[in-house]
């Protein structure tokens, strides 16, 4: 069993910064993705990395290409997303996945372990 925990959500104003972490509670040779949910609207997929013993191979959702940055610390079992730019469309609550097998994928049904989200806020 692989427990998440997020953190690092927050209010922050439009064109600001934010950096997720998710916590795993045991090593996660996972495929690792982040999703958010916004009010009203389902979960969509907001980027993923493999996983390898290098840095994985990356995947984002064209709605925060070249603006998220995923990265992940096998070494101490994290998964962080930079959130660069931020734009109030982004507001949602973030939750980290992880898949059981080393591929990521853009699709929430594929990961099995799920955190219990963090809150992010941007304001216009």
């Amino acid at each position: 069993q692989v427990q998440l925990v997020e953190s690092g959500g927050g209010l922050v104003q439009a064109g600001g910064s934010l950096r997720l972490s998710c916590a795993a509670s045991g090593r996660i040779n996972y495929g690792m993705g982040w999703f958010r949910q916004a009010p009203g609207k389902e979960r969509e997929f907001v980027s993923a990395i493999s996983w390898s013993f290098g840095s994985g191979t990356t995947y984002y959702a064209d709605s925060v290409k070249g603006r998220f940055t995923i990265s992940r610390d096998n070494a101490k079992n994290t998964v962080n997303l930079q959130m660069d730019s931020l734009k109030p469309e982004d507001t949602a609550v973030y939750y980290c996945a992880a898949r059981s097998g080393m591929a990521a994928t853009r699709m929430a049904y594929d990961y099995r372990y799920w955190g219990q989200g963090t809150q992010v806020t941007v304001s216009s």
